[in-house]
């Protein structure tokens, strides 16, 4: 029986998922399927799980954070990605973003919204929860931004992402990166390479 798509709940606000979206399409050649790409609201997440980002978990831990490092060292060079720059913003609150980017599926842009969404978070970063930063970054990737954040504020949008992200906690998600083959959960970028197994 062949495998569902795989799925990637992902939020622009996470630095580990801009790593896997970069990772994704060499993966898709591989595996022969598309990722599904499901936005959600990491800060709803883990309001509803009582998370916390790896800037506060990982901070005064001696070696944790070293290690983490390490880690997406190793996962850069597996998948032949570049790193990220890290967004001076941080945390940015990507609410807008992330109703925006349902947005941009209604209207048919999604893709483009989503690499737009994350080069100007992590590869030219700016502070993308200001209003006018955002619409001039969106613009200056060739999309309609005041269309789509005008959209975001519609109550279907709205609930739409509320429902993507009640949904990723009730199937069991925490955080961001997150990825679904059928029921199976992966949690974390370095996972990709067992989403890849399940299709192997």
């Amino acid at each position: 029986m062949s495998q569902p798509a795989p799925q990637f709940l992902f939020d622009f606000g996470s630095p580990n998922a801009f790593l896997a979206h970069e990772a994704i399409p060499a993966i898709e050649k591989r595996i022969g399927a598309k990722f599904e790409y499901v936005p959600v609201l990491l800060g709803g997440i883990f309001k509803a799980t009582n998370n916390k980002s790896p800037a506060e978990t990982l901070a005064g831990i001696k070696n944790k954070r070293e290690f983490h490092a390490l880690e997406t060292d190793r996962f850069l060079r597996r998948y032949g990605v570049k790193p990220y720059i890290w967004n001076p913003h941080f945390p940015v609150n990507t609410l807008n973003l992330m109703r925006a980017a349902v947005a941009a599926q209604l209207e048919g842009v999604f893709e483009t919204y989503v690499a737009a969404a994350f080069h100007h978070m992590w590869e030219e970063p700016k502070k993308m929860d200001d209003l006018e930063i955002a619409i001039a970054a969106l613009e200056s990737s060739g999309l309609d931004a005041k269309k789509l954040l005008t959209r975001a504020q519609e109550p279907d949008v709205k609930a739409r992402l509320i429902a993507n992200t009640e949904d990723a906690v009730n199937r069991g998600a925490f955080g961001s990166p997150t990825f679904f083959v059928g029921k199976e959960m992966f949690f974390g970028k370095e996972q990709l390479r067992d989403v890849e197994e399940m299709y192997g």
